[in-house]
């Protein structure tokens, strides 16, 4: 990811999610964003989370009402990168094609 911004000449901050987690206005932020582009809130969660992580097991059989504030609490299981563009533009996993 930090490649493809630096070959585009794109500024980029980069964030190491294992010291310095998202915020709960940041990720309500993701979250939002994610929901007017997937439909709905479940389905931006579901896409915000990565499957291949080790904790995802435990995630995938929670009601989804729960998922949320799981994935908040445990964001190890967080599809990486998580990119914003602003506060209303996200994408999670690599976006290659939304980020031209």
């Amino acid at each position: 990811m930090e490649r493809f911004f630096k070959e585009r000449r794109i500024a980029f901050q980069s964030i190491d999610i294992k010291e310095k987690p998202l915020s709960r206005g940041e990720f309500d932020s993701v979250v939002s964003s994610l929901t007017r582009s997937e439909g709905s809130s479940a389905k931006a969660i579901e896409k915000m989370a990565d499957d291949k992580s080790k904790g995802y097991a435990s995630f995938a059989y929670l009601d989804d009402s729960e998922k949320e504030e799981k994935l908040f609490e445990n964001q190890l299981l967080l599809r990486l990168p998580v990119c914003r563009n602003g506060r209303t533009n996200s994408t999670v996993g690599l976006s290659q094609k939304t980020w031209k």
